[in-house]
């Protein structure tokens, strides 16, 4: 596990949606895929679940997936969290991922206090694995995103990334449901040559460069949890 801090540059594209109201957890299969990001650059992919909310001192989040950034990891794909208690970009090396991989990552609190601690899972080795558990200033319920996120100085190709069997848990100790229609969401739209497609609102959906596919390598990961 390795510690980055950093602050990117501007120059955002969120591709994906957030709930309109308020959940305990969020999970899904999201595909590897190997963008074209500018090294010694703060750029960056990542395609994340997290969880957020609004709080007296500002806004608080955890995410969790893969990305592939310009300042770290010789152009490799990771995984990798983030959370506003440590403020740092953690990198999980010990996970090998590459392009044509699909990953589950489940964030999740299983509390119902003022201060719940939230946690972010990888289903790897045919177990879930923590990544991290923070104590948040977030309830048992928050906002929930599902994102591949894009952040250059200048745009670059992004292959397609597919994100699939996403659902929702309604209440710390609640049931998992899909994410759909039903769910009251908040949808983003493709933006500057970047394409976000529903394929099932908002359950299955891909996103990624307009008019380029994702690059053809055998999968790996895929087992379902």
């Amino acid at each position: 596990m390795q510690r980055v801090k950093v602050t990117p540059a501007p120059g955002y594209h969120h591709l994906g949606a957030t709930t309109a109201t308020r959940w305990s957890g969020v999970i899904g299969r999201i595909e590897v895929a190997d963008p074209d990001v500018h090294t010694d650059t703060y750029d960056f992919v990542a395609t994340r679940f997290m969880a957020k909310a609004q709080t007296r001192d500002g806004l608080a989040w955890l995410e969790a997936g893969w990305t592939e950034t310009g300042w770290s990891g010789q152009g490799r794909q990771r995984i990798y969290s983030y959370d506003t208690n440590r403020q740092s970009w953690i990198f999980y090396d010990e996970y090998r991922i590459q392009p044509g991989d699909r990953v589950w990552i489940f964030i999740q609190t299983e509390q119902d206090s003022e201060r719940a601690a939230w946690q972010a899972w990888l289903w790897w080795g045919e177990k879930w694995n923590l990544l991290t558990s923070q104590e948040l200033a977030i309830t048992g319920r928050a906002l929930l995103e599902q994102y591949v996120e894009v952040h250059g100085d200048k745009a670059f190709a992004v292959p397609t990334v597919r994100v699939d069997s996403v659902a929702l848990q309604d209440g710390p100790k609640g049931a998992l449901r899909y994410w759909d229609a039903d769910v009251p969401t908040t949808a983003g739209v493709g933006t500057d040559g970047y394409c976000l497609t529903w394929e099932s609102r908002y359950s299955a959906w891909s996103a990624g460069s307009c008019g380029l596919s994702s690059v053809q390598v055998s999968p790996g990961v895929q087992a379902s949890p």
